[in-house]
């Protein structure tokens, strides 16, 4: 079994609160348990995190290196600045998917510059919580 490591950024811990408009209104706790069902439904083992520390986010990552198959990253705000983060995720040289809820193609203009993308294999953004899933689904077949 596939073990996938989950991490979510600063503020995606106030999903459902946070500008529904951009984000809707499902909360964590109800993304957790889509990641779970989703997770499970395609045979992969889950492990689910969420910090507003970069410093966390890239000891995870680091922690990623033997124990674990393949990343699944939603970095928030970090996308767009953190070298750390880039710089963990190509150390680890594990496969990684970026998220992102909304398309920040679509948004303010510091949005479309992602840092933390080129640590990655690939970004699915625009579609909503569901694009983690779609980004479980990529990993289990590879």
């Amino acid at each position: 079994m596939k073990k996938i490591l989950v991490l979510n950024g600063a503020n995606l811990n106030l999903l459902g609160v946070r500008e529904k408009g951009i984000y809707g209104s499902e909360t964590y706790e109800e993304l957790c348990a889509y990641l779970g069902e989703t997770a499970q439904s395609l045979n992969l083992e889950v492990e689910i995190k969420q910090s507003n520390s970069e410093g966390q986010l890239v000891s995870w990552i680091q922690e990623a290196c033997g124990n674990k198959d393949g990343i699944v990253i939603n970095p928030g705000a970090y996308t767009h600045y953190s070298a750390a983060i880039l710089d963990a995720l190509k150390a680890v040289q594990l496969p990684a998917i970026e998220v992102h809820i909304s398309n920040i193609h679509q948004r303010e203009e510091f949005r479309r510059h992602c840092v933390t993308t080129a640590g990655c294999i690939g970004q699915i953004c625009g579609l909503g919580t569901k694009g983690y899933g779609l980004a479980l689904e990529y990993l289990a077949k590879l």
